[in-house]
Order: structure tokens, then sequence, then C-alpha cells
């Protein structure tokens, strides 16, 4: 059947809503390990931020279609679509097929070795026409700063410079454009086997304007393979869904910044958990929450230098000393490792199909979350097993961690889903309290280093002791959200994932079947009850992915093993035609909040490990 430009490429109907937005999910992901683009199923680059994850957007209509910028790129007839990654890469690959013939765009970000190259931040289009005969069109229309701030548009003989106060860009093209004020057009046709290419590189003092010729993309395009298949290689994983395990890590991977080894939580900035909502936020930050889940994914996978990398980042960049509302620990930290994450809203920009405020920056950073200490002092406790023995230094700041752990470990505190309701005492927060002093006494003990061992033992017993007394309910026959309430919380699946709990243990049993039948959906899991237990924001969120993936991990250690790959493979069917998934999934099935998210990716290597493992 023909079908226009916004026909989706998975199969998803599109919900009802903004004609001008593709949904989230109808998007693959490229990058350079220093930023990223999304680039729709209809050709469009519709977010691109440079030079690195968290500088502001040059192309942002995902967050504002008018005012936003974009690079378009389509088939200038009408057309269906479908995508899919070059196999084992991150490049991608967009395919039109129209009655007059069949074209596709490569596009991708080389990954150039020396500083003044990598400085240059290209990202290149080839348009090829594989059978018959296509015309095709091109838009250029950056706005710079979240389209704050105006540019100029020169010409140097070939190229076209975008210039703003903040950020230049060159652009260079194999067929000839035209241009206004400041955006560039141009229509073009391509018989069979030729090929078109758009190069967009960053200017800047170190970096020299220079073109893109036909030869130049295609040495470039055969090096971008080469380097994630080279990569990707060093995988050890051989189970089942090995396909589905490596473009999990390969998407973990692009949202890695190469310079200091942190990992974003996920690549752009408020895309809605519920269209027209109002839980927006920024997720291009480094999460310490993430730390050992990403360790211990990594080393499993085999990946021993991202891991190591991302120790490094933690090593470097996390201050153990200070004293603000979170304790020594910053819940999240800048890609650079910069603590100041002010946040702020964009009221120019309408949002995602009119999902406001868009903000950029994130005020939780100042939150008391507790459960970051258990997840930093698990990674390295794994990474310590696994990897390279952690130094004296380091020791001695952990040490100083659970210090402070053992003093403060029955505060309430603002949980683990950043909720902005008030402080409580969540059971989770309690648990990774638990973690943390249990897996600083596993170090100690295996390495033979100074400890307070019998102050640590007494408070590890006493949370242990708190949880079993207050995190649990008579009447649901299950741990709870909170202490000495009634709501439950699919934070606490990780409770036989930390060696808290046997996963067989009949007061774990219980809380998975209650569990199972309040909070999990065809093996969605939601994380809570927004109207049972409020959050400080309006309106319901989507089920939750990582929650999906930890309830998997769960079944499959409770003995449950079939439940669990069914689980598993209905998750795999939620995930969009290229293997990716937003922060949630939609009452229709529809990815929701930012895209695509490291967590639910890790959650999924894991499960994926261990359900295998489970199988046999």
């Amino acid at each position: 059947m023909q079908a226009d430009s916004t026909t989706p490429a998975n199969g998803w109907h599109d919900p009802p809503g903004d004609p001008r937005y593709l949904p989230i999910g109808e998007h693959g992901l490229i990058g350079d390990l220093r930023t990223v683009a999304l680039v729709g199923t209809n050709g469009t680059i519709d977010w691109y931020c440079c030079p690195r994850f968290d500088a502001p957007s040059v192309f942002g209509s995902l967050l504002d279609a008018d005012r936003g910028g974009s690079f378009e790129l389509a088939a200038d007839i009408p057309y269906t679509t479908k995508q899919f990654y070059f196999p084992d890469t991150n490049v991608l690959i967009t395919r039109f097929f129209a009655d007059d013939g069949v074209g596709e765009i490569q596009d991708f970000m080389p990954i150039e070795g020396g500083a003044t190259e990598a400085d240059r931040h290209r990202l290149i289009r080839r348009v090829t026409c594989v059978r018959g005969a296509l015309p095709f069109r091109a838009l250029v229309a950056p706005r710079f700063d979240y389209a704050r701030q105006p540019h100029t548009l020169t010409r140097d003989g070939e190229l076209t410079i975008f210039e703003s106060p903040s950020l230049s860009l060159q652009l260079s093209s194999s067929v000839p454009v035209e241009h206004d004020d400041r955006d560039v057009r141009t229509r073009f046709v391509l018989r069979e086997g030729e090929r078109a290419v758009f190069a967009l590189d960053r200017l800047a003092p170190s970096v020299e304007p220079r073109g893109c010729p036909l030869e130049e993309a295609e040495q470039l395009f055969t090096a971008t393979v080469a380097f994630w298949r080279k990569w990707l290689s060093a995988s050890r994983y051989r189970g089942r869904w090995r396909e589905i395990v490596h473009r999990s890590a390969l998407t973990l991977k692009l949202l890695t910044y190469a310079p200091t080894g942190g990992i974003v939580a996920a690549p752009t900035t408020s895309l809605p958990e519920q269209i027209g909502g109002q839980r927006n936020w920024d997720y291009r930050y480094v999460w310490v929450r993430d730390a050992a889940f990403c360790v211990y994914a990594l080393l499993r996978l085999g990946f021993t230098e991202e891991a190591e990398a991302f120790m490094d980042f933690l090593d470097s960049n996390v201050r153990l000393s200070g004293t603000g509302p979170g304790g020594p620990l910053q819940i999240m930290y800048g890609i650079d490792g910069r603590s100041e994450l002010p946040e702020e809203e964009l009221p120019h920009l309408e949002g995602y199909r009119g999902s406001r405020p868009v903000r950029i920056g994130n005020a939780a950073v100042d939150q008391l979350q507790l459960d970051i200490y258990g997840a930093l002092i698990d990674s390295v406790y794994l990474y310590n097993k696994w990897g390279t023995p952690i130094s004296s230094r380091r020791w001695d700041e952990l040490c100083t961690l659970v210090n402070w752990v053992c003093d403060n470990w029955d505060q309430p505190d603002e949980g683990v889903w950043e909720t902005r309701g008030g402080r409580r005492n969540f059971t989770y927060s309690r648990l990774m309290c638990w973690v943390a002093i249990e897996r600083a006494m596993r170090v100690a003990g295996q390495r033979g280093l100074p400890a307070d061992i019998p102050r640590w033992r007494d408070n590890r017993d006493a949370i242990y002791r708190d949880i079993m007394q207050h995190g649990w309910s008579e009447r649901l026959q299950g741990f709870v959200q909170h202490f000495d309430d009634e709501l439950l919380d699919a934070a606490v699946l990780m409770m036989p994932l930390a060696k808290f709990v046997s996963p067989t243990d009949p007061k774990w049993l219980s809380t998975l079947d209650a569990l199972g039948d309040s909070l999990v959906s065809d093996s969605l899991v939601y994380r809570y009850d927004p109207e049972l237990s409020p959050d400080g924001l309006e309106g319901p969120e989507g089920t939750f992915s990582i929650c999906s993936f930890w309830y998997v991990e769960a079944l499959a250690r409770a003995g449950r093993v079939e439940e669990a790959r069914l689980a598993f493979e209905k998750m795999l069917t939620y995930a969009n035609h290229l293997g990716l998934y937003a922060e949630q999934i939609g009452h229709t099935g529809e990815q929701l909040g930012n895209f695509p998210q490291a967590f639910t990716h890790l959650a999924l290597i894991s499960a994926a490990f261990n359900l295998d493992h489970a199988l046999g």
C-alpha cells in the first residue's frame, strides 16, 4: 500500500496527536562517543547537540516542530520507509520505497582518532539510489542554543557556513544547494547507482574548513564500520538473544562520553513520560546509580576497558568529601564531572507534542537519595572482583562513605525514583544502604583491608532487622514502598538481585506474587501507583522498562524460568524497530520518556545473561 512520509516503519499505529511529530520510538541513534543525533524513520534529524551530549541543541524539532530546527532528507515523492543498522555497527540505514525506485540514506558519525579531528564532530549523510530513479529533497535548518540564538549564513566556495555567537557549523554537499539568510534547501534526482553526500562539520580554531568528496565519504564509511565491528568483537556473550544483547551494548557505547568515560542516562531532554504531562526531565548526565549496573553488564560481556573507563570517571570526578544536601555523594554529575547542574525551563519551546515544560539541567542533583551509596560501593566491589583491585586511596574514601552511611541510613530521603513530594522512609533506600555496608565488608575481607568491621556489622544487621520489621506488610504479604505503609514499589525487585533475600524465600515469593498482581501488565511493570503514592507531580506515567527487566530476572532467580522467558520475549516485542528502548512504555505500546535510556539496556543485558544461564 502506498503511504506518505509519516508512515511508521515498525508497525506501531501513531497515537492521536500532532502529526508534525514522529512517535518517540520512530528514531535511530548515531554518534561519535561525544554526542549523538536522532534520525527519524522519515529521514529527518530532529535532535542533535553539538559538540557534546549536554550542549545546547542545533536540531531540536523533537521538542518544537516549528522553532527547534532540523535536517530533513527524504525522497520527494510518496514513499514508505524501513530503517535498520548496518550489521554489527552504529551506522544507520533508512530506506525509501516508492513506485519509481528504492533509495537509502546512510547516516553515521566518524570516530576520529586525533584530537584535532575529534573536534570536528562530523555528521555524514550518504544518499544512494539502489533501484530505478528517485527525486530527493533536503532542508538544513539549524536553530542554535535551543533556538535562542540567531545565526548568519555565508557561502565559502562549495561550503555553507552557519555562524552563531556560540557555535559555527559548516555544510558541504556534492549536489548544488540554494539558501536564504539562514537555511539551505535542495532538490536533486539520483539514478540507480548514483550517490550524493552531505557532511555537517563543527568549525573551531583547531578545525580547518573542508568538503567531503564522495571518495572521502566512502573511506570514512568503511572506517566507521570497521571501528564498530572491532569494538563489538570484544564481546564474550554467546548466549541466547545475542543480537538484542549486542544492540544494547552498542547503544551503551554510543551513550559513552569518551573523554571522561561517563555514560549519560539518555541523550535527550524533556521527552515526556505522559504526552502533554509535566514529567519531563533532562537525562544528559551521569547518574551514580547506574554505576553498579554499568560495571556488571560491561564486565559480564567482556568490555573491560569501558568498565575501567567508567570507574576512572567515578575515581576522577566523584569527590567524597562534600557535605551537601545529599551527603558526600551527589546523585549525578555532568559528563565532564561538574557538580553544578542548575535546572531551568525553556518556555519558548512547546515541548514534544505540547508536553511542557521543556527543562534543561536537573534540580534532582540536590536531593538526598541514599540508594546511590549502595550502587557506588557495589560497583567498586564488582570491579575489585572481576577487574582491577582498588587503590589504597580509594579504599580510604570508601571507608569514609561507609561510616557516613552508618551514621545516616535511617534518614528519610527522596528515593530511587527522585520523587518531588517530600522525603519518606523508602524500603529500597534502606536496602541499598545494607548493600553499601555489606559489599564494603566483603572487599575488606577479600583483600585484608583495614576497616571498623564490628561497627559496620552492627549497622548492617540493624538495617536488615529494620527492613524486616517495618518494610514488610502482613496484610499485603509483601515488602512495601515506604516503612509501615501498604503500598507496593517495583524497586523492591532488587532485593534478591542484591542478595538481600534468597530468591526462593517465602516472604520474597509472596512479594513477587503481590507485585505481579498489582504492578505488572503483560510483562510490563509500573514503578508504583502515583494516585496511591503521590510523588509531587500530576498525571500518570507508563510502565518502567528497567523494572520489567528486573521482574524477568527475579522470576528466573525464583525458579519460575518459563514465566521469565515468556515475560522477556514479550518485552522484546516492545522494543522499537531497531531494538531500542525509551525509559517507559505507554498504554498502546508506544515509547515514552527520554530515548534511548541506558538504564533499560543495562537491565536487558543483565536479564538476558541470567535468564540464559537459568535455561542452561
